[in-house]
């Protein structure tokens, strides 16, 4: 009873400590080369790996919690990213991230697929899960890197932060298709024929179209109740930031239930809603709360995940999958999205930028969940390695460095193109 009780109390305890850190974190640290997330990593292994008596976090054994918790996290991070974007909407504004998209995502996919296969000897789907789960950049764990709150001045969102944001806003659904094309292959075995018609038809049509238009029409719906109904029943005028879940799960879930990606649902909803009213300062509200709530699904999403590593995540990794990891780092997604980037007005500085902070992070635990929630992979204790080390560097690197290149790239347009239009 009595060690019951103290574990109890231990779970209190360091949700508390966690939260009070999320607090005040961004002021201790913020002029120095980490992040919170760095900190919450070490936390979450420190506690765990010390005999206090926690139950080992173990993502294979909990498959199902892993891939509810890590869902939660993306979506209400989905929702954030897009009530940041100020830029209007238009082929000139958003040509580095549709070139992002569609450039940079499937040739990263297909390049760690190819290193998974050849490199680590994974099984073909597995390989093609490993693509499909590093490619997108991570929503939750990039807010070093990301726009500031909505109501800025739109000429003044750089390429390096509206890249970034508005790609993981939709990258994270965008690799659904990928994703489920793996878990296709592993139910199917080596007949590819059984499967891809189908794939192209529902998974990619299909899917992608009902989670666009269901995130239009729920954000406009959305819009008109927030800021347009009687003034009794206005939630505009009630400052009542919870609404941004309420969005949340309703544009996810409607979508959901309707066959499409809730993800994309999510992501264009919040974009949708972000243009109605555009100017009203509830936006600011909306922003704060999403954030609030993103920042406390890290926190216990990034401790659990440093526990998981000290229960033992990473001792299937090999070197083999260890130098993969590193690859798709610092050699995939640099290459690919330099090349991705390429012919658009983006500054040489801003795309070198872009290029390196290919942050990977929950959406990549989401996926991995996923997929083997819902097939069997040969290769799930090493791809849980491999990922996990993947995310655990992409953390403590990209944390380390997101203030310094950040503050650099501020100080150097400053000085180069004092009042300019970046990425006009």
């Amino acid at each position: 009873m009595l060690e019951t009780l103290d574990l109890h109390s231990l779970v209190y305890t360091l949700a508390g400590v966690a939260a009070l850190g999320g607090a005040l974190l961004p002021r201790v640290i913020g002029h120095l080369p980490a992040s919170p997330p760095m900190a919450f990593l070490l936390l979450g292994f420190g506690v765990f790996a010390l005999p206090l008596g926690f139950p080992a976090v173990n993502p294979i054994e909990n498959a199902e919690a892993t891939e509810y918790l890590t869902e939660i996290g993306v979506i209400v991070a989905l929702m954030g990213a897009g009530l940041k974007l100020d830029r209007p909407l238009g082929w000139s504004t958003w040509r580095p991230t549709v070139r992002l998209l569609a450039v940079t995502m499937p040739l990263t996919i297909v390049l760690t697929a190819v290193l998974g296969w050849w490199g680590v000897g994974l099984a073909p789907a597995s390989a093609l899960l490993l693509g499909a789960v590093l490619a997108p950049t991570d929503p939750v764990l990039a807010a070093d890197v990301q726009v500031g709150p909505p109501g800025g001045d739109p000429e003044e969102e750089d390429d390096l932060r509206f890249s970034l944001t508005s790609e993981a806003g939709l990258n994270d659904a965008l690799a659904f298709p990928f994703t489920n094309a793996a878990i296709a292959a592993a139910l199917a075995g080596t007949d590819a024929s059984s499967w891809v018609l189908e794939w192209l038809a529902v998974d990619v049509l299909y899917k992608l179209a009902v989670g666009l238009l269901g995130g239009v029409l729920i954000g406009k719906l959305l819009g008109v109740v927030v800021f347009r109904t009687p003034e009794n029943l206005r939630l505009a005028s009630r400052g009542e930031g919870f609404v941004a879940l309420a969005g949340t799960f309703l544009a996810y879930g409607v979508t959901e239930m309707a066959g499409g990606y809730g993800f994309l649902a999510v992501f264009v909803a919040a974009v949708a809603l972000r243009r109605s009213e555009h100017d009203h300062e509830y936006h600011q509200t909306l922003h704060d709360f999403a954030e609030q709530t993103e920042q406390l699904l890290m926190i216990a999403l990034v401790v659990l995940l440093g526990g998981a590593v000290a229960g033992g995540l990473l001792s299937p990794l090999t070197w083999q999958a260890a130098a993969v990891g590193l690859a798709v780092l610092f050699v995939v997604r640099p290459v690919t999205a330099w090349f991705g980037l390429s012919g658009t007005t983006t500054p040489k500085a801003e795309r070198a930028a872009i290029a390196f902070f290919g942050i990977r992070g929950i959406g990549s635990l989401y996926y991995l969940a996923y997929a083997l929630e819902h097939a069997r992979f040969p290769d799930a204790e090493l791809l849980w390695a491999l990922v996990g080390f993947t995310v655990v560097v992409s953390v403590m690197v990209h944390g380390t460095t997101a203030t310094l290149v950040t503050r650099r790239l501020d100080a150097r347009r400053d000085t180069e193109q004092p009042g300019a239009v970046v990425g006009a």
